[in-house]
């Protein structure tokens, strides 16, 4: 009942911005609107901030490198293409205001590993944390008591049960989750030619951002393609998330035979989906997703199955969180959400694409893909 309320909210909400006429013949140009706004709302429903308003002046910096401070960057999960890039971003920004980090610490999708990596970091009694909750209930005590201690709080995407933007935390960060599900929508519906049966492989876990995409996926389908019909769903849970999306997506295979495309809720378990159709022999199968990894990339370069994708851009989101955490610093106020926005990709925009999310070229692999 609960997703069944959300996924109608979203079809209201993507109405309401201009996609939601009942058949869409464009995809290109809902693709380039994506650009010029941001359509995801707060963890607490808040209006996004765009990031490019997030800024400290001279004087500021000044004043932030002569505290001397230390920050500590606790992730949900370290081993991926978008946590990698996040700590770049995070790294050199904190390195710019002259601000020592003292750990990074990867919770391995697991909970109480991350509330054992913040309990052992809080003994460093450092001034910032920048984190991802796994959890945002099983983490909160851990979250909580390192705010009653004084360390300034800036989130990824996710935000603590129980916590008041401004009072236990200085802000949010996220991508445009909502945003890049409607691109990897418009995209997989490009692909189709607009017609035709697929299949979703989400993420079965409380996770904001997550959801989001999953959301506008499903309502942008509804609204402005109905003769393409989503016949089939597999949640997944991890912690093997290309495993268990291969499970996954053999089984929507099976099942459903004369399923065109799939969409994986992020590039790993969009890489599982793709071996799920190498094994069913299905090389026509389409797939969409989110987040830009190199191995979708590579896809996308062969011209393989991945057809396109909604990007993050977490290196520029890196920035802005440590540029957010001054904030704290300084005791400035600071935007309770503030969002990137979404970024369409395929193959003719990979190069640029990645340079975007990335702020480097992109791999050998993904240019010897191209033919380079």
């Amino acid at each position: 009942m609960i997703r069944r309320r959300t996924l109608l909210c979203s079809v209201a909400l993507a109405t309401a911005i201009g996609f939601g006429s009942p058949v869409l013949a464009d995809p290109d140009a809902a693709l380039a609107k994506l650009q010029e706004t941001v359509l995801s709302k707060g963890p607490s429903g808040e209006a996004p901030t765009p990031a490019a308003t997030v800024t400290l002046s001279a004087d500021e910096l000044v004043k932030i490198k002569a505290m001397n401070a230390t920050a500590a960057i606790v992730m949900h999960y370290g081993g991926n293409d978008w946590s990698r890039a996040q700590i770049n971003g995070l790294q050199t920004q904190f390195a710019a205001m002259g601000i020592k980090v003292i750990a990074v610490t990867d919770a391995g999708f697991k909970p109480e590993k991350q509330v054992s990596d913040i309990e052992t970091i809080m003994a460093q009694k450092p001034n910032i944390i920048v984190s991802i909750p796994t959890d945002p209930t099983a983490t909160a005590a851990a979250y909580k008591a390192a705010a009653a201690a004084g360390t300034k709080l800036v989130f990824m995407d996710n935000v603590p049960t129980g916590f008041t933007a401004g009072q236990d935390y200085i802000s949010v960060v996220s991508a445009d989750n909502y945003g890049n599900g409607v691109a990897a929508a418009h995209l997989m519906a490009k692909a189709l030619n607009g017609e035709g049966e697929i299949g979703l492989v989400f993420h079965a876990a409380d996770f904001f951002v997550t959801k989001q995409r999953y959301d506008a996926f499903k309502a942008t389908i509804a609204s402005d393609y109905p003769k393409i019909k989503i016949v089939a769903e597999q949640g997944i849970g991890g912690p093997d998330f290309s495993g268990d999306a291969e499970k996954a997506a053999s089984a929507i295979l099976t099942s459903n035979p004369n399923i065109k495309g799939i969409w994986a809720v992020w590039d790993v378990p969009a890489e599982g989906v793709i071996s799920a159709a190498r094994n069913a022999g299905r090389d026509d199968l389409i797939i969409t997703t989110c987040d830009l990894g190199e191995n979708v990339a590579i896809s996308m370069a062969q011209g393989s199955f991945v057809k396109g994708l909604g990007a993050q851009r977490p290196y520029d989101a890196g920035l802005v969180e440590a540029k957010l955490a001054g904030y704290g610093l300084l005791g400035k106020q600071a935007p309770a959400f503030v969002a990137l926005p979404a970024l369409p990709v395929t193959k003719d925009t990979l190069l640029a694409g990645w340079k975007a999310v990335y702020s480097t070229d992109a791999t050998a692999n993904i240019k010897t893909s191209l033919g380079q």
